[in-house]
């Protein structure tokens, strides 16, 4: 099935997930997965958050940042891939002097 992000509304999420700044992102949601595409604006971050439930891929497409997995921080840059397994926390932060882009994919689990 193709996701058509283009008819999707833009959102503007001030401190997402209790983050700082602002998340600017069109999200696909239905019952078995979300998917979310969009950018951090500089010095932005979605906050720590854990995932019960389900599990978080994401991937960089433009922009310098770092995703603190359980307290680890890990460089992202383009081309950069994180998981986030169920049962665990991550925070994505802009570092850089540009927007950060990306995508985040979060489907369910055991049936949640």
């Amino acid at each position: 099935m193709k996701i058509d992000f283009d008819a999707i509304p833009e959102e503007r999420l001030e401190h997402f997930k209790d983050g700082e700044g602002c998340l600017v992102a069109k999200r696909y949601i239905d019952d078995s997965v979300t998917i979310l595409n969009g950018y951090l604006e500089k010095g932005s971050s979605i906050g720590m958050h854990g995932h019960i439930g389900s599990t978080e891929t994401v991937y960089v497409f433009k922009g310098v940042g770092k995703m603190i997995c359980d307290g680890v921080e890990e460089p992202m840059t383009a081309g950069s891939v994180s998981y986030c397994p169920e049962g665990h926390t991550h925070s994505l932060v802009n570092t850089g002097d540009e927007p950060l882009y990306f995508m985040g994919v979060v489907p369910k689990v055991n049936g949640n």
